[in-house]
Protein backbone atom coordinates (compact mmCIF):
# COMPACT_ATOMS: atom_id res chain seq x y z
CA UNK A 1 0.00 0.00 0.00
CA UNK A 2 1.58 3.47 -1.15
CA UNK A 3 1.93 6.38 1.31
CA UNK A 4 1.31 10.38 0.09
CA UNK A 5 3.56 12.62 2.22
CA UNK A 6 1.68 16.49 2.16
CA UNK A 7 3.36 19.65 3.19
CA UNK A 8 2.30 19.28 6.95
CA UNK A 9 2.91 16.21 9.31
CA UNK A 10 -0.86 14.26 8.24
CA UNK A 11 0.65 11.21 6.37
CA UNK A 12 -2.30 9.08 4.91
CA UNK A 13 -2.62 6.15 2.71
CA UNK A 14 -4.12 6.58 -0.41
CA UNK A 15 -6.31 3.81 0.43
CA UNK A 16 -7.54 6.00 2.57
CA UNK A 17 -7.74 8.93 0.91
CA UNK A 18 -9.65 7.23 -1.89
CA UNK A 19 -12.30 6.08 0.76
CA UNK A 20 -13.13 9.39 2.49
CA UNK A 21 -13.70 10.96 -1.26
CA UNK A 22 -16.33 8.18 -2.29
CA UNK A 23 -17.96 7.87 1.15
CA UNK A 24 -18.23 12.39 1.02
CA UNK A 25 -19.42 11.66 -2.72
CA UNK A 26 -22.00 8.92 -1.18
CA UNK A 27 -23.28 11.52 1.60
CA UNK A 28 -23.61 14.14 -0.98
CA UNK A 29 -26.24 11.61 -3.10
CA UNK A 30 -27.82 10.98 -0.38
CA UNK A 31 -28.64 14.46 0.50
CA UNK A 32 -29.72 15.29 -3.05
CA UNK A 33 -32.11 12.12 -3.28
CA UNK A 34 -33.56 13.24 0.31
CA UNK A 35 -34.10 16.86 -1.09
CA UNK A 36 -35.61 15.23 -4.34
CA UNK A 37 -37.78 13.30 -2.21
CA UNK A 38 -38.99 16.12 -0.04
CA UNK A 39 -39.57 18.61 -3.37
CA UNK A 40 -41.42 15.61 -4.92
CA UNK A 41 -43.28 14.48 -1.74
CA UNK A 42 -44.43 18.50 -1.78
CA UNK A 43 -45.29 18.71 -5.30
CA UNK A 44 -47.29 15.92 -5.08
CA UNK A 45 -49.48 17.63 -1.93
CA UNK A 46 -49.68 21.16 -2.92
CA UNK A 47 -49.80 20.37 -6.94
CA UNK A 48 -53.75 20.19 -8.31
CA UNK A 49 -52.48 20.28 -12.11
CA UNK A 50 -50.29 22.42 -13.69
CA UNK A 51 -50.62 24.96 -11.01
CA UNK A 52 -47.97 24.01 -8.16
CA UNK A 53 -49.59 26.46 -6.23
CA UNK A 54 -52.75 24.73 -5.88
CA UNK A 55 -53.29 22.98 -2.62
CA UNK A 56 -55.48 19.61 -2.91
CA UNK A 57 -57.90 18.88 -0.56
CA UNK A 58 -56.43 15.37 1.70
CA UNK A 59 -60.05 13.20 2.82
CA UNK A 60 -59.61 12.66 6.91
CA UNK A 61 -58.99 9.31 7.41
CA UNK A 62 -60.86 6.85 8.74
CA UNK A 63 -60.63 3.70 10.62
CA UNK A 64 -62.40 0.41 9.95
CA UNK A 65 -65.06 -0.80 12.88
CA UNK A 66 -63.48 -3.23 14.32
CA UNK A 67 -66.35 -4.19 16.81
CA UNK A 68 -65.91 -5.11 20.18
CA UNK A 69 -62.58 -6.75 21.69
CA UNK A 70 -63.08 -10.84 22.65
CA UNK A 71 -60.86 -12.12 25.40
CA UNK A 72 -57.94 -13.95 24.71
CA UNK A 73 -58.82 -16.30 27.97
CA UNK A 74 -62.61 -16.11 28.80
CA UNK A 75 -63.60 -16.34 31.75
CA UNK A 76 -65.84 -19.50 32.62
CA UNK A 77 -69.73 -19.58 32.05
CA UNK A 78 -72.06 -18.79 34.53
CA UNK A 79 -74.62 -21.22 33.29
CA UNK A 80 -72.23 -24.31 33.38
CA UNK A 81 -74.06 -27.18 34.69
CA UNK A 82 -73.57 -28.33 37.90
CA UNK A 83 -72.56 -31.79 39.19
CA UNK A 84 -75.02 -33.97 40.39
CA UNK A 85 -74.21 -34.67 44.51
CA UNK A 86 -75.90 -37.83 44.16
CA UNK A 87 -73.98 -38.69 40.64
CA UNK A 88 -70.76 -37.41 41.89
CA UNK A 89 -70.54 -39.00 44.93
CA UNK A 90 -71.24 -42.53 43.16
CA UNK A 91 -68.27 -41.80 40.98
CA UNK A 92 -66.39 -41.01 43.47
CA UNK A 93 -67.12 -42.97 46.24
CA UNK A 94 -64.97 -46.42 44.96
CA UNK A 95 -62.11 -44.33 43.89
CA UNK A 96 -62.13 -42.71 47.45
CA UNK A 97 -62.26 -46.23 49.24
CA UNK A 98 -59.93 -48.06 47.13
CA UNK A 99 -57.13 -49.92 48.78
CA UNK A 100 -54.50 -47.20 47.15
CA UNK A 101 -55.32 -44.50 50.14
CA UNK A 102 -55.69 -46.66 52.60
CA UNK A 103 -57.52 -45.65 55.99
CA UNK A 104 -58.44 -42.64 57.49
CA UNK A 105 -59.62 -40.74 54.29
CA UNK A 106 -61.34 -37.64 54.09
CA UNK A 107 -62.54 -35.56 51.49
CA UNK A 108 -64.93 -32.98 50.17
CA UNK A 109 -65.96 -31.63 47.12
CA UNK A 110 -67.74 -27.76 46.62
CA UNK A 111 -68.99 -25.73 43.49
CA UNK A 112 -67.38 -22.49 43.90
CA UNK A 113 -70.13 -20.93 41.86
CA UNK A 114 -73.29 -21.55 44.45
CA UNK A 115 -70.98 -22.83 47.43
CA UNK A 116 -72.97 -26.43 47.43
CA UNK A 117 -71.18 -29.23 49.09
CA UNK A 118 -71.18 -31.80 46.57
CA UNK A 119 -69.16 -34.50 48.21
CA UNK A 120 -68.87 -34.74 52.45
CA UNK A 121 -66.16 -37.63 53.27
CA UNK A 122 -66.11 -37.21 57.14
CA UNK A 123 -64.67 -33.19 55.97
CA UNK A 124 -65.00 -31.89 59.58
CA UNK A 125 -62.56 -34.74 61.09
CA UNK A 126 -58.78 -33.10 62.07
CA UNK A 127 -56.48 -35.14 59.75
CA UNK A 128 -52.59 -34.43 59.24
CA UNK A 129 -52.44 -32.53 56.41
CA UNK A 130 -48.67 -32.52 55.07
CA UNK A 131 -47.60 -29.85 52.51
CA UNK A 132 -51.66 -28.93 52.13
CA UNK A 133 -51.19 -26.97 55.74
CA UNK A 134 -49.07 -24.72 53.49
CA UNK A 135 -52.81 -23.47 51.87
CA UNK A 136 -53.37 -22.16 55.38
CA UNK A 137 -50.06 -19.96 55.70
CA UNK A 138 -50.54 -18.98 52.18
CA UNK A 139 -53.90 -17.46 52.97
CA UNK A 140 -52.80 -16.01 56.37
CA UNK A 141 -49.66 -14.04 54.92
CA UNK A 142 -52.37 -12.54 51.95
CA UNK A 143 -54.60 -11.68 54.05
CA UNK A 144 -52.68 -10.30 57.19
CA UNK A 145 -49.59 -9.05 54.77
CA UNK A 146 -49.76 -6.33 51.93
CA UNK A 147 -49.05 -8.84 49.07
CA UNK A 148 -46.91 -6.02 47.18
CA UNK A 149 -44.55 -5.94 50.84
CA UNK A 150 -41.33 -7.75 50.48
CA UNK A 151 -38.71 -8.76 53.27
CA UNK A 152 -35.86 -5.96 53.85
CA UNK A 153 -32.28 -7.61 54.55
CA UNK A 154 -29.57 -5.11 55.55
CA UNK A 155 -25.76 -5.06 56.42
CA UNK A 156 -24.93 -2.25 59.11
CA UNK A 157 -21.46 -1.11 60.44
CA UNK A 158 -20.35 -3.12 63.60
CA UNK A 159 -18.93 -1.94 66.74
CA UNK A 160 -15.09 -2.21 65.21
CA UNK A 161 -13.12 -0.98 62.39
CA UNK A 162 -13.69 -3.84 59.63
CA UNK A 163 -16.91 -5.29 61.26
CA UNK A 164 -19.87 -4.82 59.38
CA UNK A 165 -23.13 -6.92 60.38
CA UNK A 166 -25.56 -9.16 58.06
CA UNK A 167 -28.75 -8.22 59.43
CA UNK A 168 -31.75 -10.93 58.98
CA UNK A 169 -35.33 -10.09 57.56
CA UNK A 170 -36.48 -12.90 57.40
CA UNK A 171 -35.90 -13.83 53.21
CA UNK A 172 -34.61 -17.33 52.80
CA UNK A 173 -34.36 -16.41 49.16
CA UNK A 174 -31.50 -13.80 49.07
CA UNK A 175 -29.81 -15.32 46.70
CA UNK A 176 -25.40 -16.35 45.89
CA UNK A 177 -25.92 -15.79 42.05
CA UNK A 178 -27.37 -13.36 40.07
CA UNK A 179 -29.76 -14.08 39.16
CA UNK A 180 -31.15 -16.56 41.88
CA UNK A 181 -31.17 -20.20 40.42
CA UNK A 182 -33.82 -20.96 42.47
CA UNK A 183 -36.11 -17.75 43.04
CA UNK A 184 -36.92 -15.74 40.39
CA UNK A 185 -36.76 -11.82 41.21
CA UNK A 186 -34.86 -12.67 44.23
CA UNK A 187 -32.23 -10.22 46.36
CA UNK A 188 -28.72 -11.18 45.57
CA UNK A 189 -25.70 -10.57 48.00
CA UNK A 190 -23.31 -9.28 45.33
CA UNK A 191 -25.89 -6.11 45.54
CA UNK A 192 -25.60 -5.99 49.19
CA UNK A 193 -21.50 -6.26 48.40
CA UNK A 194 -21.28 -3.53 46.04
CA UNK A 195 -23.50 -1.13 48.26
CA UNK A 196 -20.85 -1.97 51.50
CA UNK A 197 -17.69 -1.35 49.56
CA UNK A 198 -19.43 2.13 48.49
CA UNK A 199 -20.52 2.85 52.04
CA UNK A 200 -17.26 2.13 54.02
CA UNK A 201 -14.09 4.55 53.70
CA UNK A 202 -12.38 3.61 50.42
CA UNK A 203 -9.84 0.92 51.21
CA UNK A 204 -11.41 -0.22 54.23
CA UNK A 205 -10.97 -4.09 54.71
CA UNK A 206 -13.83 -6.16 55.85
CA UNK A 207 -12.08 -8.59 58.60
CA UNK A 208 -15.11 -9.81 60.34
CA UNK A 209 -19.03 -10.59 59.63
CA UNK A 210 -21.64 -10.97 62.14
CA UNK A 211 -24.73 -12.69 61.28
CA UNK A 212 -27.43 -11.02 63.57
CA UNK A 213 -30.51 -13.58 63.11
CA UNK A 214 -32.83 -12.06 66.21
CA UNK A 215 -35.65 -11.06 63.90
CA UNK A 216 -36.56 -14.83 64.93
CA UNK A 217 -36.98 -16.79 68.04
CA UNK A 218 -37.31 -19.78 69.58
CA UNK A 219 -36.43 -23.09 68.71
CA UNK A 220 -34.87 -23.88 65.19
CA UNK A 221 -36.87 -26.94 64.43
CA UNK A 222 -40.85 -27.06 64.90
CA UNK A 223 -42.39 -30.33 67.32
CA UNK A 224 -42.98 -33.40 65.22
CA UNK A 225 -40.30 -32.77 62.74
CA UNK A 226 -37.65 -35.66 62.58
CA UNK A 227 -34.39 -35.74 63.71
CA UNK A 228 -33.72 -36.39 59.88
CA UNK A 229 -35.94 -33.40 58.74
CA UNK A 230 -33.22 -30.68 59.49
CA UNK A 231 -30.93 -30.68 57.52
CA UNK A 232 -32.36 -32.61 55.07
CA UNK A 233 -33.14 -31.79 51.28
CA UNK A 234 -36.43 -30.55 52.21
CA UNK A 235 -35.62 -28.55 55.25
CA UNK A 236 -33.39 -26.51 57.60
CA UNK A 237 -33.33 -24.90 60.45
CA UNK A 238 -34.97 -22.21 60.42
CA UNK A 239 -33.10 -19.11 60.80
CA UNK A 240 -34.17 -14.67 59.99
CA UNK A 241 -30.63 -14.73 57.80
CA UNK A 242 -29.70 -17.25 54.98
CA UNK A 243 -28.85 -18.00 51.24
CA UNK A 244 -31.13 -19.72 48.60
CA UNK A 245 -33.86 -21.30 50.30
CA UNK A 246 -30.81 -22.53 53.21
CA UNK A 247 -29.60 -24.68 50.44
CA UNK A 248 -25.64 -25.45 50.77
CA UNK A 249 -24.79 -24.05 47.84
CA UNK A 250 -27.27 -22.38 44.97
CA UNK A 251 -29.51 -24.88 43.07
CA UNK A 252 -28.46 -27.56 44.92
CA UNK A 253 -30.90 -29.56 47.08
CA UNK A 254 -29.33 -30.74 50.09
CA UNK A 255 -30.19 -27.85 52.79
CA UNK A 256 -27.47 -26.77 55.58
CA UNK A 257 -27.53 -27.10 59.29
CA UNK A 258 -25.72 -23.79 60.03
CA UNK A 259 -28.03 -21.19 57.09
CA UNK A 260 -26.89 -17.95 58.76
CA UNK A 261 -23.21 -18.60 58.73
CA UNK A 262 -23.57 -19.80 55.09
CA UNK A 263 -25.05 -16.10 54.48
CA UNK A 264 -22.50 -14.58 56.59
CA UNK A 265 -19.70 -16.78 54.13
CA UNK A 266 -21.67 -15.81 51.13
CA UNK A 267 -21.17 -11.77 51.90
CA UNK A 268 -17.31 -12.80 53.07
CA UNK A 269 -16.94 -13.64 49.51
CA UNK A 270 -18.79 -11.28 47.91
CA UNK A 271 -16.52 -8.42 50.15
CA UNK A 272 -13.83 -10.23 48.22
CA UNK A 273 -13.04 -11.06 51.84
CA UNK A 274 -13.15 -14.98 51.73
CA UNK A 275 -10.71 -15.26 54.74
CA UNK A 276 -13.09 -12.79 57.41
CA UNK A 277 -14.33 -14.03 60.42
CA UNK A 278 -18.36 -15.31 60.61
CA UNK A 279 -19.71 -15.46 63.61
CA UNK A 280 -23.53 -15.21 65.15
CA UNK A 281 -24.11 -12.40 67.23
CA UNK A 282 -26.51 -9.11 67.59
CA UNK A 283 -25.93 -5.50 65.70
CA UNK A 284 -25.36 -2.67 68.05
CA UNK A 285 -27.74 -0.14 69.08
CA UNK A 286 -28.15 2.55 66.46
CA UNK A 287 -25.79 1.05 63.95
CA UNK A 288 -25.42 2.80 60.55
CA UNK A 289 -26.84 0.70 57.65
CA UNK A 290 -24.69 0.47 55.16
CA UNK A 291 -26.66 -1.65 52.53
CA UNK A 292 -30.29 -3.03 52.46
CA UNK A 293 -31.86 -5.09 49.73
CA UNK A 294 -35.58 -5.87 48.63
CA UNK A 295 -37.27 -9.48 48.36
CA UNK A 296 -39.88 -10.46 45.35
CA UNK A 297 -43.35 -9.34 46.72
CA UNK A 298 -44.86 -11.42 49.01
CA UNK A 299 -47.77 -12.55 46.52
CA UNK A 300 -44.77 -13.96 44.57
CA UNK A 301 -43.06 -15.42 47.35
CA UNK A 302 -46.48 -17.23 48.30
CA UNK A 303 -46.44 -18.38 44.78
CA UNK A 304 -43.24 -19.83 44.52
CA UNK A 305 -43.80 -21.46 47.91
CA UNK A 306 -47.22 -23.20 46.75
CA UNK A 307 -45.52 -24.51 43.92
CA UNK A 308 -42.39 -25.69 45.01
CA UNK A 309 -43.89 -26.74 48.16
CA UNK A 310 -40.81 -24.87 49.82
CA UNK A 311 -40.80 -25.54 53.56
CA UNK A 312 -38.44 -23.09 54.46
CA UNK A 313 -40.35 -19.80 52.62
CA UNK A 314 -43.46 -21.72 54.35
CA UNK A 315 -42.23 -20.89 57.92
CA UNK A 316 -40.53 -17.78 56.76
CA UNK A 317 -44.38 -16.37 55.99
CA UNK A 318 -45.63 -18.07 59.10
CA UNK A 319 -43.05 -15.81 60.85
CA UNK A 320 -44.12 -12.37 58.89
CA UNK A 321 -47.47 -12.80 59.91
CA UNK A 322 -46.73 -13.61 62.95
CA UNK A 323 -44.59 -10.19 63.44
CA UNK A 324 -47.83 -8.08 61.95
CA UNK A 325 -49.85 -10.06 64.18
CA UNK A 326 -47.36 -8.80 67.29
CA UNK A 327 -46.47 -12.35 68.22
CA UNK A 328 -43.09 -13.34 68.54
CA UNK A 329 -41.52 -14.68 65.36
CA UNK A 330 -41.35 -18.34 66.43
CA UNK A 331 -43.33 -21.32 65.52
CA UNK A 332 -45.50 -20.94 68.39
CA UNK A 333 -46.13 -17.53 67.20
CA UNK A 334 -46.62 -18.16 63.13
CA UNK A 335 -49.19 -21.21 63.80
CA UNK A 336 -51.06 -18.82 66.56
CA UNK A 337 -51.17 -16.14 63.66
CA UNK A 338 -52.39 -17.99 61.01
CA UNK A 339 -55.00 -19.52 63.13
CA UNK A 340 -56.18 -16.13 64.17
CA UNK A 341 -55.85 -14.38 60.91
CA UNK A 342 -58.07 -16.91 59.21
CA UNK A 343 -60.65 -17.06 62.00
CA UNK A 344 -60.39 -13.33 61.60
CA UNK A 345 -61.66 -13.85 57.94
CA UNK A 346 -64.24 -15.81 58.57
CA UNK A 347 -62.73 -19.09 57.56
CA UNK A 348 -64.02 -22.00 60.23
CA UNK A 349 -61.26 -22.99 61.94
CA UNK A 350 -62.88 -25.68 64.44
CA UNK A 351 -59.87 -28.80 64.37
CA UNK A 352 -57.17 -26.83 62.88
CA UNK A 353 -54.09 -27.53 65.18
CA UNK A 354 -50.75 -26.07 63.72
CA UNK A 355 -47.07 -26.82 65.17
CA UNK A 356 -45.53 -24.98 62.09
CA UNK A 357 -46.28 -23.29 58.77
CA UNK A 358 -44.93 -25.75 56.41
CA UNK A 359 -46.74 -28.81 57.51
CA UNK A 360 -43.64 -30.92 57.75
CA UNK A 361 -44.75 -31.55 61.32
CA UNK A 362 -46.80 -34.40 62.47
CA UNK A 363 -48.47 -32.77 64.95
CA UNK A 364 -50.55 -30.87 62.60
CA UNK A 365 -54.18 -31.21 62.24
CA UNK A 366 -56.55 -29.77 59.42
CA UNK A 367 -60.06 -30.59 58.26
CA UNK A 368 -60.28 -30.95 55.02
CA UNK A 369 -63.41 -28.72 54.82
CA UNK A 370 -61.34 -26.26 55.45
CA UNK A 371 -58.75 -26.95 52.95
CA UNK A 372 -62.07 -26.21 50.39
CA UNK A 373 -62.82 -23.61 52.22
CA UNK A 374 -59.63 -21.97 51.59
CA UNK A 375 -59.26 -22.67 48.23
CA UNK A 376 -63.16 -21.45 47.20
CA UNK A 377 -62.42 -18.54 49.03
CA UNK A 378 -59.90 -17.58 47.17
CA UNK A 379 -61.83 -18.97 43.71
CA UNK A 380 -64.55 -16.71 44.44
CA UNK A 381 -63.30 -13.96 45.80
CA UNK A 382 -64.73 -14.22 48.87
CA UNK A 383 -61.38 -14.51 51.29
CA UNK A 384 -60.15 -10.91 49.93
CA UNK A 385 -56.51 -10.51 48.61
CA UNK A 386 -56.03 -14.29 48.23
CA UNK A 387 -55.65 -14.46 44.56
CA UNK A 388 -52.14 -15.26 44.61
CA UNK A 389 -52.83 -18.22 46.23
CA UNK A 390 -55.38 -19.67 43.31
CA UNK A 391 -51.86 -18.77 40.76
CA UNK A 392 -49.54 -20.28 43.20
CA UNK A 393 -51.32 -24.19 42.75
CA UNK A 394 -49.08 -26.38 40.52
CA UNK A 395 -51.20 -26.96 37.22
CA UNK A 396 -50.76 -31.33 36.82
CA UNK A 397 -48.79 -32.19 34.17
CA UNK A 398 -47.47 -28.74 33.78
CA UNK A 399 -45.39 -27.14 36.83
CA UNK A 400 -44.34 -27.45 40.62
CA UNK A 401 -45.02 -30.42 42.41
CA UNK A 402 -47.97 -32.16 39.83
CA UNK A 403 -45.44 -31.48 36.67
CA UNK A 404 -45.03 -35.45 36.29
CA UNK A 405 -48.78 -36.07 37.50
CA UNK A 406 -52.34 -35.93 35.88
CA UNK A 407 -54.18 -38.37 33.99
CA UNK A 408 -54.18 -38.06 30.20
CA UNK A 409 -57.97 -38.59 30.09
CA UNK A 410 -58.25 -35.25 32.05
CA UNK A 411 -58.28 -31.98 30.02
CA UNK A 412 -54.86 -30.67 30.52
CA UNK A 413 -54.67 -27.97 32.91
CA UNK A 414 -58.23 -28.71 34.14
CA UNK A 415 -56.34 -29.68 37.87
CA UNK A 416 -54.36 -27.20 40.15
CA UNK A 417 -53.89 -28.63 43.71
CA UNK A 418 -51.66 -28.59 46.30
CA UNK A 419 -49.65 -31.79 47.00
CA UNK A 420 -49.07 -33.52 50.50
CA UNK A 421 -46.79 -36.27 50.89
CA UNK A 422 -45.59 -37.54 54.48
CA UNK A 423 -44.28 -40.87 55.34
CA UNK A 424 -47.95 -42.66 55.55
CA UNK A 425 -49.74 -39.31 54.66
CA UNK A 426 -50.64 -38.44 51.22
CA UNK A 427 -53.61 -35.26 49.81
CA UNK A 428 -54.41 -33.55 47.48
CA UNK A 429 -56.35 -29.68 47.38
CA UNK A 430 -57.71 -27.19 44.64
CA UNK A 431 -59.66 -26.64 42.38
CA UNK A 432 -60.66 -28.51 39.13
CA UNK A 433 -62.83 -27.29 35.57
CA UNK A 434 -65.25 -29.66 34.63
CA UNK A 435 -66.04 -31.33 31.28
CA UNK A 436 -69.42 -28.61 31.53
CA UNK A 437 -67.12 -25.61 32.39
CA UNK A 438 -67.96 -25.78 36.31
CA UNK A 439 -65.53 -24.74 38.54
CA UNK A 440 -64.88 -26.79 41.81
CA UNK A 441 -62.71 -26.56 45.01
CA UNK A 442 -61.95 -30.22 46.00
CA UNK A 443 -59.88 -31.55 49.04
CA UNK A 444 -58.52 -35.58 49.72
CA UNK A 445 -56.51 -36.21 52.92
CA UNK A 446 -55.01 -39.68 53.22
CA UNK A 447 -53.12 -39.74 56.39
CA UNK A 448 -53.47 -43.60 56.90
CA UNK A 449 -52.31 -44.44 53.36
CA UNK A 450 -48.81 -46.85 52.54
CA UNK A 451 -47.11 -47.35 49.30
CA UNK A 452 -46.40 -43.32 48.28
CA UNK A 453 -47.13 -43.83 44.10
CA UNK A 454 -50.31 -46.08 44.93
CA UNK A 455 -51.63 -43.36 46.81
CA UNK A 456 -50.56 -40.56 44.28
CA UNK A 457 -52.10 -42.84 41.58
CA UNK A 458 -55.58 -42.78 43.46
CA UNK A 459 -55.17 -39.17 44.21
CA UNK A 460 -54.60 -38.19 40.18
CA UNK A 461 -57.78 -40.76 39.59
CA UNK A 462 -60.01 -38.20 42.05
CA UNK A 463 -58.66 -35.65 39.92
CA UNK A 464 -59.73 -36.61 36.58
CA UNK A 465 -62.39 -38.47 37.33
CA UNK A 466 -63.65 -34.61 38.93
CA UNK A 467 -62.16 -33.26 35.55
CA UNK A 468 -64.24 -35.41 33.18
CA UNK A 469 -67.29 -35.45 35.38
CA UNK A 470 -70.92 -34.21 33.89
CA UNK A 471 -72.53 -36.36 36.91
CA UNK A 472 -75.69 -35.31 35.94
Amino acid sequence: MGTIASSGSTIVTAKTGRFRRRLAMGVIGLVLLLVGGIVGVGVLLTSGGDDPTEAVAIPDAELPDLGDASPVLASLATDAPAPDPTVLSSQLTPLLTSAGLGTGVSAEVVDVASGDVLLDLDANDPAVPASTAKLLTAAAALITLDPADTLTTTVVAGGTPGEVVLVGGGDPTLSRTSPSQTYPGAATVADLATQVVAALPAGTPVTRIVVDNSLFSGSLTAPGWGTGDAPSTYAAPVTATAVDGARVSPGSQARSGQPGIDAGSALADALGAPGAAVVLGDAPAGAKTLASVESAPVGRLVEQMLSQSDNMLAEALARQVALASDLPASFEGGAEAITRALADAGIDVTGVTLADGSGLSRDDRVPAGVLTELVAGAADGSLDGASSLLSGLPVAGYDGTLFDRGNAGAAPGTVRAKTGTLLGVHALAGTVVTTDGRLLAFAVVADGSGNEAAAESALDEVAAALAGCGCR
